[in-house]
């Protein structure tokens, strides 16, 4: 599939622009495709500089800007942030940077998501060292939910085993449970009802943390609430693409595009070959 043609076209027939710091960002990609299926589509995987969610504000933002200016270059008409990390930390920089384009970030689709989900209004959040630390979902979700009560957890290895594609087993099991070990007391005594998965990599541990979490816990994944947001606002702005046709797909990696295939191939639920990957520098 090829978007080339589309970037001298007009603004509608522009690619909506996505970037992750590695593939869990490919989950984003597959709730709009699947909500947007004739909209062009331009994934930024910053796999050089994997994972985001433990570096420094100031390095996440540099990282963030870069990946943006880079699909911002080649004619983007939407910036999906699909990165936990950098939409709980560089979200205010790249709205100012890039107005007016469109962007979206997935910290507020979560936290939405959440809230929505949540019976009990005790809600935790699995992300990364760097989200739990800046307390984005924390905010967004007692912003839409004063009297919320948040659990936040740091998984930071659930990256590197989704990166692996290590999604099953007695290890993952083993990982999983102790890092839910505090939110499983948490629910024993206050009744926490939602999880939410707080960085684009967890959802392909989903089906381990559901087993883990067990009956009663429901699990949040702000992919299908970001593709509704992105829906919406081309609407409001007339940028939507007729759905005649089915729109192209486009796949950028800063590094290790062998492997971008062979882990996002299982994000996707179809096979990604190498090929169809260009790397580039940033």
């Amino acid at each position: 599939m090829n978007i080339s043609r589309s970037l001298q076209c007009g603004h509608a027939e522009r690619p909506i622009g996505i970037f992750d710091s590695g593939v869990g960002g490919l989950t984003v990609f597959k709730a709009l495709r699947a909500r947007l299926p004739g909209e062009h589509l331009l994934y930024l995987g910053d796999t050089a500089r994997l994972p985001y969610g433990t570096k420094s504000a100031e390095s996440v933002t540099r990282y963030a800007l870069r990946a943006a200016s880079h699909l911002a270059e080649r004619g983007v008409k939407m910036l999906v942030i699909a990165c936990n990390t950098a939409s709980a930390i560089a979200m205010p920089v790249l709205v100012r940077e890039f107005a007016p384009l469109p962007v979206i970030g997935v910290v507020e689709a979560g936290a939405e998501a959440a809230v929505r989900t949540s019976q009990s209004g005790h809600i935790a959040v699995l992300a990364t060292e760097s989200t739990v630390l800046g307390g984005a979902y924390e905010r967004a979700i007692k912003a839409l939910c004063p009297g919320a009560r948040v659990f936040s957890q740091a998984c930071s290895l659930f990256v590197a085993l989704a990166e692996e594609g290590w999604i099953h087993g007695p290890l993952v099991e083993a990982v999983v449970r102790e890092y839910l070990h505090p939110l499983l007391e948490e629910k024993k005594r206050d009744g926490l009802d939602c999880l939410v998965l707080g960085c684009t990599h967890f959802p392909l541990l989903k089906e381990t943390i559901a087993q883990v979490a067990g009956a009663g816990v429901m699990l949040v994944d702000s992919g299908e609430t970001v593709a509704r947001a992105v829906e919406k606002l081309l609407a409001e702005q007339r940028l939507t693409l007729g759905q005649s046709t089915r729109g192209g797909a486009r796949f950028l990696a800063t590094d290790g595009v062998e492997r971008f295939a062979r882990v996002g191939s299982l994000f996707l639920g179809e096979r990604l070959a190498a090929q169809d990957v260009e790397r580039v520098d940033l």
